[in-house]
């Protein structure tokens, strides 16, 4: 999964015509240690969808403006528009981020 770098690169990844799901995150959180070890399998499961992270301590400004209360959060953009918000306590299995992503398409 890239690992988005800069702001420039958020905007455009989430303003493209393409479902765009961006997992923030942080390098210390345990729950988002959990999650990379099912997201590829869940990355292969939604090869209608492209897969981002972005570490939610280096981008307060994009955090607080989607509103990102915890990590981590999985947020699906398409066309500049944030389409769902999966909050970190929903976020725990494979099976909860799955039903998720397949409630957005």
């Amino acid at each position: 999964m890239e690992r988005i770098l800069t702001e420039d690169r958020f905007q455009d990844l989430v303003n493209r015509d393409q479902y765009t799901v961006v997992k923030f995150d942080t390098t210390w959180c345990p729950d988002c240690k959990n999650m990379d070890r099912f997201i590829d399998e869940i990355i292969t499961e939604n090869k209608d969808k492209d897969f981002y992270a972005i570490d939610a301590e280096q981008f307060q400004t994009i955090v607080e403006a989607n509103e990102v209360r915890g990590i981590p959060s999985l947020l699906v953009y398409k066309n500049g528009v944030k389409l769902g918000h999966l909050h970190s306590k929903f976020a725990k299995t494979p099976a909860q981020v799955q039903d998720y992503l397949e409630s957005i398409s």
